[in-house]
């Protein structure tokens, strides 16, 4: 074994932080996963709509046992062409926007997202009623956007959050109850997912720099 030190950086050379980026390293990679994410949705209520499968019934059964598993399934299924209609272009913009730390990272976030407020649905939500929609997935990926800059104390993040936060504030009204039909528990753990799913992050990355830092050299 030996050690090499680190390799220097040339003077004037950019150094970018990975975990302050505002879009995607591969945008065009990062828009086919959005826009293939989107398809699939698509393709889901085509065939709930074509078929008598009554996909819906495999949403989440609030504290039934019984419709525990609908937490995987409940964010692929929408109760009709004007349910999904609206989460598309913020599934679009958020997911999309959300791979500014990479595909994998997003994978990561996006099934920390889907399982605590699936779990978060299943233990509050409404009785006698089923539960789905990607919107708990697109408030998580908002929430996730609007404090990952604060995290991770970066400018460009910020300022994407508070243009996010100007353009979708009407979300916001989402999170409150008082709308017959609209699953607000969805919307509230989806944004408190993905809050935590940030705060995950940013500690992992806090903790990889630490590391990186103190290595000094590298040892091959």
């Amino acid at each position: 074994m030996s050690t090499l030190p680190e390799p220097s950086v040339p003077s004037g050379t950019p150094v970018t932080d990975p975990a302050k980026r505002v879009l995607p390293p591969n945008p065009k990679a990062a828009a086919i996963v959005a826009l293939s994410f989107t398809a699939l949705l698509y393709l889901v209520e085509l065939v709930d709509a074509i078929l008598p499968m009554r996909l819906d019934q495999a949403g989440i059964h609030s504290r039934e046992l019984s419709g525990l598993d609908g937490v995987l399934w409940a964010p692929l299924l929408h109760a009709g062409w004007s349910h999904l209609f609206s989460n598309t272009v913020p599934v679009l913009v958020f997911g999309f926007l959300a791979m500014a730390a990479g595909i994998g990272r997003w994978a990561m976030v996006t099934a920390i997202i889907w399982v605590l407020s699936g779990l978060g649905v299943w233990l509050v939500g409404p009785s006698n009623a089923v539960t789905v929609g990607a919107s708990g997935l697109a408030f998580g990926w908002l929430a996730f956007l609007l404090v990952r800059g604060i995290f991770n104390r970066a400018f460009g993040q910020i300022l994407v959050a508070v243009v996010l936060l100007g353009v979708w504030s009407g979300m916001l009204w989402g999170l409150l109850p008082g709308n017959p039909g609209i699953s607000w528990q969805g919307h509230l753990f989806g944004a408190l997912s993905g809050v935590f799913a940030a705060w995950l992050v940013a500690r992992a990355d806090k903790a990889k720099k630490a590391t990186a830092g103190g290595t000094g050299n590298l040892a091959v």
